[in-house]
């Protein structure tokens, strides 16, 4: 293998020794479960010792929970922790393995928990049903040896890393949308010296809107197993101090072109010290100061949207999502302009003089975005569908499908 001095001191210097000791003895039954880790050299009876010993949390029973619990489970984890406040909807189920038809309505932490027993029952689940938050994540944290973050919001991606590094834990972190994912380690404390956080490659979080969520934009379903398994790989090696972690190094995965690229990571001077948790969904601007003062007064709700229609009232229903999405499901009367159309001026010929406009989209983040832009054009009177069509099939019409 050819390598120069540089690459050899990187390799070197990302060693990391085992995260926790290893318990004290592994049953009869668990060398029988465990045979084919303990014949592997480098894990051998002293590495699956040290997975027994391990605490390990979960950030979220979803697309990258779910394979990520199966598998540290059968790796044999001995406590897994699970923080989850959501609950089993159908829409999971094409990518949410570790929920059935039978966990439909049933909280996803309990799915999960029932799942993973399944899978090994010598497994400690400890349930943490409640939203992770500024309030919560320190004591939620603290209990455990390494994190795993697989969510799908900013927000709390920022918060999960300024929790770890006040307390000096390891985390691993995923992310998916539609047919790409990436992967990597963040330990500020990390003990080779070359410790990093997720501020080091994101400084600051993308414009409100940027970047739809997989609820917005999808995601092919057996991504999540793909993206899931290199987290727990590495959470595997982070326990037993096996192999070469992805700290320092991010992993990008195309599944339609089926390759994989890496990017190094550099300590970025700049990042300042985090000492405190602070006001992540100001700080991310889940929606834009404009789209928040556009949609204050300017929001209306499922029922009053149905009494307009009920009335006869003379009004343009205008869905601001993307044509896909229209096609699974759009509220009847209801007329396709794509958000970006409007933001861009371009559809704005389209819309009505004449009469009052009501804007809509899947949950009312980007109809609150056009809203923001129809004001400013003058359209005085628009008002936007609070809880978009989510909230209309729930409320209102449940023949509608949700997605």
């Amino acid at each position: 293998m050819n390598c120069d001095k540089r690459e050899m001191e990187d390799v070197m210097s990302t060693a990391l020794p085992p995260l926790v000791e290893p318990a004290a003895e592994l049953t009869k039954e668990e060398v029988a479960r465990y045979s084919r880790h303990l014949i592997i050299p480098d894990v051998g009876m002293d590495g699956q010792k040290r997975l027994k010993n391990a605490k390990v949390l979960v950030i979220g029973a979803g697309g990258l929970g779910s394979p990520a619990l199966l598998y540290l489970a059968a790796a044999g984890v001995g406590t897994l922790g699970v923080i989850d406040f959501d609950v089993v909807d159908e829409s999971n189920l094409q990518r949410q393995v570790i929920h059935g038809q039978s966990d439909i309505d049933k909280p996803k932490a309990v799915s999960a928990k029932e799942s993973v027993a399944e899978v090994n029952p010598y497994v400690d689940v400890v349930l943490h049903q409640e939203q992770l938050t500024n309030e919560n994540a320190l004591d939620v944290f603290r209990d455990y040896d390494l994190i795993l973050d697989g969510t799908d919001n900013f927000a709390t991606r920022y918060l999960v890393n300024d929790a770890a590094v006040i307390l000096g834990k390891p985390y691993v972190w995923g992310s998916i949308f539609r047919f790409e994912g990436q992967v990597s380690v963040f330990w500020e404390d990390a003990p080779n010296g070359r410790g990093l956080n997720y501020r080091d490659l994101y400084p600051e979080p993308p414009p409100p809107g940027m970047v739809p969520s997989c609820a917005e934009g999808g995601v092919l379903g057996v991504l999540c197993a793909s993206i899931g398994s290199i987290m727990v790989t590495e959470a595997v090696k982070l326990i037993t101090g096996i192999g070469e972690p992805l700290l320092g190094r991010l992993i990008s995965y195309d599944a339609l072109e089926m390759r994989y690229r890496e990017v190094k990571i550099r300590k970025d001077p700049e990042t300042p010290k985090i000492t405190e948790l602070i006001d992540y969904e100001s700080f991310c601007g889940v929606v834009s100061d404009d789209a928040q003062q556009a949609a204050s007064g300017s929001t209306i709700t499922p029922a009053e949207l149905k009494a307009k229609f009920d009335g006869g009232e003379n009004f343009e229903l205008i869905d601001v999502r993307e044509p896909h999405e229209y096609e699974i499901v759009n509220i009847k009367g209801a007329k396709l302009i794509p958000k970006d159309r409007i933001l861009s001026g371009e559809a704005l010929a389209e819309l009505p003089q004449d009469k009052p406009v009501v804007l809509h989209c899947k949950s009312g983040q980007r109809s609150a975005e056009a809203l923001a832009a129809l004001h400013k054009a003058g359209f005085s009177s628009a008002t936007h569908l609070g809880g978009g069509v989510l909230a209309w099939a729930k409320q209102i019409d449940t023949s509608l499908p949700t997605y």
